[in-house]
């Protein structure tokens, strides 16, 4: 059985124990979910999280060499910071319409007195720009900090590119550490079904079917508002503009859409996400090893919607007529806080709680989602993921008339050179 057959099973099945156990064994459930389900569940979360820091040096540093020219870079960088930007706009608006129309907070009495969360502080602006530049990439690296590590990694390829021969020994030694790092995506994605199993059988047995049905209107309107961006959104923009069925699409990046549903995190989603673009969507390995480790760090249109379907759902139960300046006010900020705030711990949370102030709604609200945003999580991360693959597919169709014409100089050169 191939891979994405294994990891559906085990979504399934894992999903069935953990539901059975919540509501005939609830009692024995802690003791199967600390010392069988949770050390699993980390085990693989562990060895996926091992490869992300070095997957995201080697792949920028050889996507930056790769492109090669800097005005190349710029432009695919401007595509690509473009498109994500755009998406999360319309991902945030499509969250507030299904919100607005459908109305999951109307009417509802879900006892706000007891609702309480200790929202986290976004930083200002200026220090997450200026925290791009790293002081120390080594430190950045220990800490996981993917904007500054990115931003070295270009720096790193950029220099790769101008000493050219000189720097071919270094440029080998970043090709190979990132074979090695692909070649260990296939050994850690054998663990996977298990993994997800896990994860997926720990996350329904804690929450059960009571928290679901009592946000069952809220949770529907997200789900919803995921399914149409991911239809509409990515599926026009694929079949518009990259010229490819958005069904193949979907088919072949389902590995990576499941790791990234049973994980809750895009970052540790990226080896299996670019080795789907790469072997299944034929993505270049320049573009992909470029777009797809950026998106991960700052395109979030699954949290955007998130926070958009959320807002007015909080307003709904608070009794709050939200104007449409302050709607289009949440559609800013959230859109600019996906950047913004890309490398806070919790970012959906912060991001949210940024939302909620703008718009002057109470941020202990955030406490009445809580229950259920375990399994949003895993869904809207499902959605940012396939989203930094579109992008990956679209800026590598873009770029096809751009590719070709270096490639034939090339030949035209070593031509001359052997005619010589």
């Amino acid at each position: 059985m191939k891979l994405t057959g294994k990891i559906l099973i085990a979504l399934i099945v894992g999903g069935v124990f953990g539901l059975l156990f919540n509501l005939f064994a609830s009692d024995s459930f802690p003791y199967v979910d600390q010392y069988l389900l949770t050390p699993i569940g980390k085990i693989f979360l562990n060895l996926i999280s091992m490869l992300v820091v070095p997957i995201v040096f080697f792949s920028i540093t050889l996507g930056t060499a790769g492109i090669g020219d800097p005005k190349k870079l710029g432009r695919i960088g401007t595509k690509t910071i473009s498109f994500f930007l755009f998406t999360t706009g319309i991902a945030i608006t499509i969250g507030l319409f299904l919100a607005s129309v459908i109305q999951p907070g109307a009417g509802w009495n879900l006892g706000t007195e007891q609702a309480t969360f200790q929202g986290k502080e976004a930083p200002p602006v200026i220090d997450t720009l200026l925290s791009i530049i790293p002081k120390n990439p080594i430190q950045s690296m220990a800490n996981g900090d993917m904007l500054p590590l990115i931003t070295f990694a270009v720096f790193i390829g950029i220099g790769i590119v101008a000493l050219g021969k000189k720097a071919n020994r270094f440029l080998e030694f970043v090709e190979q550490g990132n074979e090695i790092m692909m070649y260990l995506v296939h050994l850690v994605m054998r663990f996977a079904p298990y993994g997800t199993f896990a994860l997926i059988a720990s996350a329904i047995g804690k929450q059960g079917l009571t928290a679901i049905k009592a946000m069952g209107l809220y949770m529907t309107v997200v789900i919803a508002a995921l399914f149409v961006h991911a239809i509409v959104t990515y599926g026009s923009s694929l079949l518009l503009i990259a010229k490819q069925n958005p069904i193949s699409f979907f088919k072949g990046f389902f590995p990576a859409m499941a790791v990234a549903f049973s994980t809750s995190s895009s970052s540790a989603t990226l080896p299996v996400s670019m080795k789907a673009a790469q072997e299944n969507l034929n993505v270049p390995k320049s573009i992909s090893s470029f777009v797809q480790p950026l998106g991960a760090t700052i395109n979030m249109d699954g949290t955007a919607i998130m926070q958009g379907v959320a807002t007015v759902f909080i307003a709904q139960v608070y009794g709050v007529d939200l104007t449409f300046s302050q709607l289009l006010t949440v559609v800013l900020t959230a859109t600019l806080a996906s950047i913004g705030t890309a490398s806070v711990p919790g970012v959906g949370l912060v991001m949210l709680t940024m939302v909620l102030k703008s718009v002057g709604l109470p941020v202990e609200g955030i406490g009445l989602i809580l229950g259920v945003d375990r399994i949003l999580d895993m869904l809207r991360t499902s959605i940012n993921v396939a989203g930094d693959a579109t992008c990956a597919v679209v800026v590598a169709k873009t770029e096809e008339k751009h590719m070709e014409q270096p490639t034939k100089g090339r030949l035209d050169y070593q031509e001359t050179e052997l005619a010589g």
